[in-house]
């Protein structure tokens, strides 16, 4: 189980963000705002070494708010042969030190937990409470799915992908509060 400790991020997750996103082809923002956190969830590292959280935040510099999802892996150590560009920067924690912040739509290990999370081995985790488990994410996954998780990175409010063999959906806070659900992740048919 991971640790959440309370402590100082410089930067922060949402300030190295501000400085990330916009430079993503499926950033759709003006980039002159740092975006919110809105929500999400965690996977827990096998080794208890690793850092994995599905984070939704909400942008408004464009011409209306856009929610993305953004998976980010902390690591204590830069991550070896990471993929060009998966690199978000690095932050220091107040407690762990240094940390290297990875998209983890390209770091190794957020993707195979994320297929154990798929395939009912591993739960889903409260993005922000130690111990306790995040009842409002949903997975589905048909008999049968071969196709590898893809990550949704900008969040709409609907329960179901048409056309995939499984998914994951979670809830985040829209840009007027309200309460809502969407899909993080589909595994195409």
């Amino acid at each position: 189980m991971s640790i959440i400790h309370r402590t100082t991020l410089r930067p922060t997750k949402t300030e190295l963000l501000a400085r990330w996103l916009p430079e993503q082809p499926w950033y759709q923002g003006a980039g002159t705002e740092e975006p919110v956190k809105a929500g999400g969830f965690r996977l827990d590292d096998p080794d208890g070494e690793v850092g994995m959280e599905f984070m939704a935040v909400t942008d408004t510099s464009g011409a209306r708010p856009v929610t993305y999802h953004v998976p980010l892996v902390y690591r204590g150590a830069p991550l070896a042969d990471a993929p060009e560009g998966a690199l978000v920067g690095t932050l220091v924690h107040g407690v762990l030190g240094e940390r290297w912040v990875y998209d983890g739509a390209r770091d190794p290990l957020l993707l195979a937990q994320l297929t154990a999370l798929l395939k009912g081995e591993v739960p889903a985790h409260a993005q922000s409470t130690d111990g306790a488990l995040d009842p409002s994410v949903r997975v589905r996954l048909d008999a049968g799915a071969a196709g590898r998780p893809e990550i949704v990175r900008v969040l709409e409010p609907g329960t179901s992908e048409p056309g995939a063999a499984g998914e994951v959906t979670a809830e985040w806070r829209s840009a007027d509060g309200s309460l809502v659900r969407g899909v993080f992740v589909r595994v195409p048919a």
